[in-house]
């Protein structure tokens, strides 16, 4: 062990949420409060949610090293804005959920 290492990581499991990258496209009838469907690709089943909040930025503004372009030219390239959304409660009794896993978000705008 050496001085700042850390020695563990707590993980509440009551209050977990998803957040999924959106591309900045899709995010136009996409606003906090509206229902969402997470299939969760380990269990093959559904769980309910709802929308949170919209980051404030793209996600590679928010990165620890973000792109740079430094030849000058100009691409377009489409970013993905982060979707914070929570998990209703009661919806994982036994706690199966993990922080990483992978799941399929559809916001039903409608």
């Amino acid at each position: 062990m050496q001085p700042g290492q850390p020695l563990l990581a707590i993980v509440p499991l009551d209050d977990i949420w998803v957040t999924a990258n959106f591309k900045e496209g899709e995010l136009r009838d996409i606003r906090p409060g509206q229902p969402v469907t997470i299939k969760v690709d380990a269990y093959g089943r559904d769980y309910k949610g709802r929308v949170d909040s919209i980051a404030a930025a793209t996600g590679a503004r928010f990165s620890l090293l973000p792109p740079e372009n430094a030849t000058g030219n100009f691409v377009k390239v489409v970013q993905r804005v982060p979707v914070k959304i929570t998990i209703d409660r009661g919806q994982d009794p036994d706690h199966l959920l993990r922080p990483g896993m992978s799941v399929v978000p559809t916001v039903h705008t409608k």
